[in-house]
C-alpha cells in the first residue's frame, strides 16, 4: 500500500508534527507499505530518509512563527498528488489543508485528517471577545466540515476528542501517539551531566517544548522564582526556540535558568530527560504534547497544565501518578513541582506509563484503520474496533 502524508508548520525546529510523521513512516515501512510525506519548504526537493520518500514543495513562512511554513500552492500540491496517486492520503493541518479531502474523495482515494490541536482553545485563546456561543458556533461548524471533508478525523487523547463528540461526529477514531523507548529510557540519567547542568543548584527541572504564546513558556520562569524565594535551589533548563526565545531570555535575566536552544540531537535531548528531577508543560492547549510523553519514558515525571489533554496519560488521579496537573497559574504550578519532588518513586511510575504507548501501538492502529492490516485485539484501548469497517 502506497501512503502519502501531507503536512504543514514542518521544519528545521519543529517537534511533534516531524516526530509524529518520522515515526509512522518508519513504521509503515516496517509493514511492508510505501511512505510518502510531502512538506514545505524553501525550494521543491525530492529526497529519501529513513522515514520514507520526502517531498519538499515551495512554502510561505508564516511571520512571529519561530520558521514555519506551509505548502504555498495547493494546486501545485494536488498535480504532485495526483502524479503520486496514493492508496490512501493523511493529512495534518485541517486549516490550510482541508480542500484536499474534498479533492481526494473524487479521485477515489480513502483519506485521515489528523487534528492535532483544540479549535476551541485556539479560538478561546486568540478570538476572546467574542460572544460564547459565537465561538462555540464557529467550532461547531469547522468540526463538522472537517468531518465531512475527510472519511476519518482521527483525535490524539479524549480531550481533542471531546469538541467532535459534543457534536456527534460519527467519524471520529481515537488513537494515541507513542513515543521512542529505545531513544527516551532512564538508563540514560547522567550524574556528570546533571551536575553540569545545575552549576551548584539542587534541583532540576527543565522545559521542552516550543516557545511560543499559546504554550504558556513564561510559567516556568514564574514557577521557579517562588521556589528559589521558598529557598528552593532550582534551575532551570530550556530545551526548544520559537518565537518568544528573545523575550523569555529577557525575563529570565538574572535567575539561574539555561537556554539549551533547539537540540538536534534526539539522543542528547534524552540525556537531559533523564537527568532532570521533573518536566515542566505548562501549555494549556496541549492535545498530546510528545515532550512530556518523552520525559516519562526518560523516567521524569511531568507538571502538565490541567486544562490540557496530558493529564490523561500521567494517570493523575491515579493512586500512583506519573506526575501532577495544575491550575493555570505560577502558585499551582510551583504546589505541583514541590509535590512531586517529594514523591521520587514517581519516576518509576512516569517509564511504565510510557511503555504503555509504543510507536508500533500507533502504526499497528493506523493500519488497521486503512484496511492494511486485520483488526488485532490486543489494541482494544485504542480504537472503537467496531468502526473498523473500512476496505
Amino acid at each position: 500500500m502506497k501512503i502519502v502524508h501531507v503536512a504543514n508548520f514542518y521544519g528545521p525546529n519543529s517537534g511533534g508534527i516531524k516526530t509524529t510523521l518520522h515515526e509512522l513512516g518508519k513504521g509503515y515501512q516496517s509493514y511492508g507499505h510505501e511512505f510518502i510525506y510531502i512538506v514545505p519548504g524553501i525550494n521543491k526537493v525530492e529526497e529519501i530518509t529513513p522515514s520514507g520518500r520526502k517531498i519538499t514543495l515551495p512554502g510561505v513562512a508564516l511571520p512571529q512563527s519561530g520558521g514555519y511554513r506551509i505548502i504555498r500552492n495547493n494546486n501545485e500540491l494536488k498535480k504532485v498528488l495526483q502524479q503520486l496517486n496514493p492508496d490512501r492520503l493523511e493529512v495534518s493541518d485541517r486549516f490550510t489543508l482541508l480542500s484536499l479531502g474534498p479533492w481526494a474523495r473524487l479521485q477515489g482515494i480513502p483519506t485521515v485528517a489528523f487534528s492535532h490541536e483544540t479549535l476551541r482553545g485556539l479560538v478561546d485563546r486568540f478570538l476572546p471577545i467574542l460572544p460564547s456561543l459565537i465561538k462555540r458556533k464557529i467550532v461547531s461548524w469547522h468540526n463538522r466540515k472537517l468531518s465531512l471533508s475527510f472519511d476519518h478525523v482521527v483525535a490524539t487523547t479524549e480531550f481533542a476528542s471531546q469538541e467532535f463528540k459534543e457534536i456527534a461526529i460519527q467519524n471520529l477514531i481515537n488513537i494515541p501517539l507513542g513515543v521512542d523507548l529505545q531513544t527516551f529510557r532512564p538508563e540514560l540519567r547522567s550524574e556528570e551531566l546533571r551536575n553540569t547542568l545545575l552549576k551548584g543548584s539542587h534541583v532540576l527541572l527543565v522545559h521542552c517544548g516550543r516557545m511560543s504564546a499559546e504554550k504558556e513558556p513564561k510559567r516556568s520562569i514564574d514557577a521557579l522564582e517562588i521556589l528559589l524565594n521558598k529557598g528552593i535551589k532550582a534551575r532551570l533548563v530550556y530545551v526548544g526556540t520559537g518565537p518568544l526565545w528573545h523575550k523569555l531570555r529577557k525575563q529570565a535575566s538574572g535567575l539561574p535558568v539555561d537556554f539549551l536552544g533547539y537540540v538536534a540531537d534526539r539522543n542528547r535531548v534524552a540525556q537531559i530527560l533523564a537527568s532532570a528531577d521533573l518536566s515542566i508543560a505548562p501549555g494549556p492547549l496541549e492535545t498530546f504534547c510528545l515532550a512530556a510523553l518523552e520525559s516519562l519514558a526518560s523516567g521524569t515525571p511531568v507538571i502538565a497544565s490541567s486544562s490540557s489533554a496530558v493529564g490523561e496519560f500521567l494517570i493523575h488521579r491515579h493512586h500512583h501518578p506519573a506526575g501532577a496537573v495544575a491550575s493555570d497559574n505560577r502558585f499551582a504550578f510551583t504546589a505541583a513541582i514541590q509535590h512531586v519532588l517529594k514523591r521520587p518513586k514517581m519516576r518509576i511510575t512516569a517509564r511504565e506509563v510510557a511503555e504503555s504507548l509504543p510507536w508500533d501501538a500507533t502504526v499497528r492502529s493506523m493500519l488497521m484503520l486503512h484496511g492494511a492490516l486485520e483488526v488485532q485485539p490486543d489494541l482494544p484501548q485504542l480504537l472503537p474496533l467496531s468502526r473498523l469497517n473500512v476496505a
